[in-house]
């Protein structure tokens, strides 16, 4: 849970741009939640488990040499939260 809502609403999770990615591993070798992994020939990263990431967490991106992982506004874990309470 995370600001009162269960993790799987709250759309936080990486997005990575494959044109991008040189699959470096910098992020996945970092990110020690398992919500990255390199996959392919050649490798890429990969989103692998998503709900995994830590809410608000964004350092991977600022580790990226590329800038090839982006995050959503955290204006969407406000309004996930918002809505989840609305509800109850």
């Amino acid at each position: 849970m995370a600001y009162g809502v269960p993790r799987e609403r709250i759309p936080w999770f990486p997005t990575i741009d494959d044109d991008e990615c040189e699959g470096c591993g910098t992020c996945t070798d970092f990110c020690k939640n398992g919500v990255l992994e390199l996959r392919g020939n050649p490798p890429k990263a990969l989103v692998v488990k998503p709900y995994n990431c830590v809410v608000m967490c964004s350092a991977c991106s600022k580790l990226c040499p590329n800038a090839a992982i982006s995050f959503p506004p955290r204006s969407v874990i406000l309004e996930a939260a918002r809505k989840y309470h609305q509800k109850r």
